[in-house]
């Protein structure tokens, strides 16, 4: 399923927050979209899932199928959410309830969603986690977020956003302080569901260099605006835009 955002505009407090934005998320492929802090690239996820600030106004379409996201009422919406289009978003510890099992999160989307009862819940909860590569699944389930490391929280993030077999997934800054060796394999795992599972993803993140490890294609954003888009070879090896060019330049290695 293709998820499309036209002509996208968010006005919050006056300001201009985006200004026209144009992407298309294919099934299958991971887009990258990059940015400096401020350019608009988390306030473009939160508005696919209609979960803007409040006062926001936005303008425009964005299309999941023949459906258009921002012409759903709020009840319409919410079952959207979660059901085919999910987010992971940059910090499991604020994400994940501190107060509540693994388990508990992750059954209680399935049986809201898809209507299962306890005991199927879990089971899937369970091959979720499996899927997701947590150790020791079944025993991960009764346990709480503190008492896995970053990279496991993480992974159970994305297995909450998963839960109910979405075909959009929104990861916004997913390997954010994380080191090295964990973000490589967090960036294996999404690009692996990506394939697996016939994902649509979006990666948000400030990092080109991350792009270059999975996305199929890029795109790059300034001040509220796409200033470029294009298969990850192209984009990362010869940018049309000097913005692009300039994220290049920043980078310590070579991401090509």
């Amino acid at each position: 399923m293709t998820l499309a955002i036209s002509d996208l505009k968010v006005t919050l407090g006056g300001r201009e927050i985006l200004r026209g934005v144009d992407l298309e998320l294919r099934a299958g492929q991971v887009h990258g979209l990059a940015g400096e802090s401020g350019s608009g690239k988390t306030m473009t996820g939160l508005a696919v899932l209609g979960l803007l600030p409040h006062g926001a106004r936005v303008s425009g379409r964005i299309t999941l199928g023949e459906r258009d996201l921002l012409a759903m009422t709020p009840r319409q919406l919410n079952a959207v959410r979660g059901g085919e289009v999910a987010m992971v978003f940059q910090d499991p510890a604020t994400s994940l309830h501190p107060m509540l099992t693994i388990g508990r999160q992750l059954t209680e989307h399935m049986r809201h969603h898809m209507r299962l009862d306890r005991r199927q819940a879990r089971a899937r909860a369970a091959d979720l986690l499996r899927q997701v590569r947590i150790p020791g699944a079944e025993e991960a389930l009764g346990r709480y977020p503190h008492q896995f490391s970053g990279g496991m929280r993480q992974r159970i993030a994305i297995a909450v956003a998963l839960a109910c077999s979405p075909k959009v997934l929104i990861a916004d800054e997913p390997t954010t302080a994380l080191d090295v060796t964990v973000q490589a394999g967090i960036l294996r795992l999404l690009r692996g569901l990506c394939d697996d599972l016939d994902l649509a993803v979006l990666l948000v993140t400030h990092d080109l260099g991350v792009m270059s490890a999975v996305a199929d294609e890029v795109s790059v954003m300034r001040d509220g605006v796409v200033v470029e888009t294009g298969p990850r070879a192209q984009v990362l090896r010869d940018p049309a835009h000097p913005y692009t060019r300039a994220l290049l330049d920043s980078l310590p290695g070579e991401t090509s």
